[in-house]
């Protein structure tokens, strides 16, 4: 009986939820959709004004790698778009994402695509 709730007791441990430590966010690979050149990337967590340097500004149509680790998964990414300003994508999932496409249109604004 002792040796069947102990098993039971590690079943329910290992299957309860938020047992699994929570990965957040991770490396991804940062795709410049915008249609221009992009500079002085940099990142915040959502609700913040700390913004870093993200160290990654691909060249349009072009891709560059992130390292990038944090235990929040939410986050905006800011940019100089060349021939538009800056411009501020908000609300950015970066958690199991391997690539963030960072697009821009005049009419339709900012929006990004993901690669899970």
């Amino acid at each position: 009986m002792i040796q069947t709730t102990r098993i039971l007791f590690l079943i329910a441990l290992v299957a309860a939820p938020g047992s699994a430590t929570a990965a957040g966010a991770g490396n991804f690979t940062l795709v410049n959709g915008t249609g221009g050149g992009i500079s002085e990337v940099s990142i915040r967590r959502a609700g913040t004004n700390d913004w870093k340097p993200l160290g990654a500004s691909p060249a349009a149509g072009a891709r560059g790698a992130v390292q990038f680790s944090d235990p929040d998964c939410a986050f905006d990414i800011r940019a100089t778009v060349a021939g538009g300003g800056p411009v501020t994508w908000a609300g950015i999932n970066l958690c199991d994402v391997k690539s963030v496409t960072l697009n821009r249109d005049a009419s339709a604004g900012a929006w990004v695509d993901y690669d899970q």
